[in-house]
């Protein structure tokens, strides 16, 4: 066969590789919808992310309008109505802090990351009542309330608020007569008009526990926001503003933020979401956010292992390639590509034994199941055992390379440019003494005869 033939064969093998590559991404895949799935059961029958925000004070109000409308004959005419409004009144400080108690919910194979937050928020207002425009226009200003949104109700346990020196009852819903299970509110003595200059001040603290499912937020609604939040899980991961205090270490982390009103859009998009927290309503709302994750997560491991697959069946074939170069010992297209679907079959293994086992043992054990039986049937194939031993050290350091640049994330680019720069450099030193077009220019001698062909030195 030609050197041309045999290049052509050792590509369109590598390429062909790409089908059961292709299948073991599909499963890793799949697995992973699995895992989404078992999530949002868990969250159904717990609770799901939580955000909390909160809170405004509110004031309502109705006041006789005049419109101009046409009656059935078209003429306009000046009507009066009584409309229903209200004043949104934003903290002036705002104050959040608390614990994330994780914990963790197992369902089959896949473990979940649930956490019970137990915290206060203590907010302090200043309430200037406008004065009424006149006894023509009739307002009347209803009762006061404080409003709280929280995404998913399900996980409250025990609130209590104190205002002032009171404590008031909180009731479900963000406004008087809200039904959905959007949040809290409480409502609050009536707070009369006032001189010019003055402010009604109102200090609010409400405490609670809040059950959630793998990310907490908060909203910086505020002019002045502190946050505070501890916890004992090793792994968050932050979203939004950064925080400006951090300490992270294996008993857990603490972080602190402090957001100016001014350097936030979420009273602007509260009034315009009429503080909607749903994720399809108010993704735009800024806010801060903690993770707890899983820093081993088998699957995106796996998937990225998947993705230098090809790279190693292509070492590997031209391995096999250099190999009948330098040796005249011919390696039929079988058994390239045996040894090709053997080298897949690592990543189907991976992930099987990383959903029982530690995902460091279980690449340990797929990597020394497939090594062994390359190399055993190398063997044969090279006619000799030390040649197999050969290509096992080669895969072995290939494996151990891909090793590191899983469990290195935040070095995996330099990590992998430098294998690819290695394994370039491996290559060029063995062929480089390579007559390519001599090589080309005739078909290969038998097997019994054929030598090596290099240039001089």
């Amino acid at each position: 066969m030609r050197l041309w033939m045999r290049i052509a064969m050792v590509l369109g093998l590598t390429l062909a590789i790409l089908v059961p590559l292709t299948m073991v991404r599909g499963v890793v895949q799949e697995r992973q919808d699995y895992r989404r799935q078992v999530v949002a059961d868990i969250a159904r029958s717990y609770a799901g992310p939580q955000t909390f925000a909160g809170p405004v004070l509110v004031v309502p109000y109705q006041e006789v309008v005049e419109v101009e409308e046409a009656d059935r004959a078209g003429i306009v005419r000046t009507t009066r109505k009584t409309v229903s409004r209200q004043w949104t009144f934003f903290p002036k400080t705002l104050a959040v802090e608390g614990g994330l108690k994780p914990g963790i919910r197992r369902r089959n194979l896949h473990e979940v990351r649930v956490y019970e937050w137990h915290g206060s928020a203590k907010a302090a207002f200043e309430v200037a009542i406008p004065a009424d425009p006149g006894t023509e226009r009739g307002r009347r200003i209803g009762q006061p309330y404080l409003s709280y949104a929280i995404s998913d109700v399900r996980g409250l346990r025990g609130p209590t608020l104190q205002v002032g020196q009171r404590t008031l009852e909180v009731e479900q819903g963000r406004a008087p007569g809200h039904v959905g299970g959007e949040g809290l509110h409480a409502l609050l003595p009536p707070l009369p008009p006032l001189p010019p200059g003055q402010l009604h001040r109102v200090q609010t603290e409400l405490r609670l526990v809040l059950a959630g499912t793998e990310r907490f937020s908060l909203v910086p609604l505020g002019d002045q926001n502190r946050f505070s939040l501890t916890s004992s899980w090793p792994h968050p991961s932050f979203d939004g503003s950064s925080p400006r205090t951090r300490m992270i270490d294996a008993d857990g982390f603490q972080a602190g933020w402090e957001i100016p009103g001014v350097a936030s859009n979420a009273q602007q998009r509260w009034q315009s979401a009429k503080g909607d927290l749903a994720e399809d309503a108010a993704t735009a709302i800024d806010r801060v956010s903690v993770s707890l994750i899983d820093p081993v997560d088998v699957y995106s491991k796996t998937d990225r292992a998947t993705k230098y697959g090809l790279l190693f069946v292509l070492l590997t074939f031209i391995g096999f390639f250099i190999f009948e170069l330098t040796k005249s010992l011919p390696i039929h297209p079988i058994q390239y590509g045996l040894v090709g679907l053997a080298l897949a079959m690592f990543f189907l293994l991976l992930l099987s034994l990383s959903e029982h086992f530690p995902f460091g043992w279980s690449y340990l054990g797929a990597g020394i199941a497939c090594i062994g039986l390359i190399t055993f049937y190398l063997s044969a194939v090279l006619r000799s055992v030390m040649r197999a031993l050969g290509f096992a050290a080669m895969l072995s350091t290939l494996y151990a390379a891909l090793y590191g640049l899983l469990v290195s994330e935040d070095n995996a680019l330099v990590l992998g440019a430098g294998l690819l720069f290695v394994v370039l450099a491996a290559l060029m030193v063995v062929t480089r003494k390579v007559d390519w077009y001599q090589l080309g220019s005739r078909p290969n001698p038998s097997p019994a005869r054929r030598e090596p062909i290099l240039s001089e030195p």
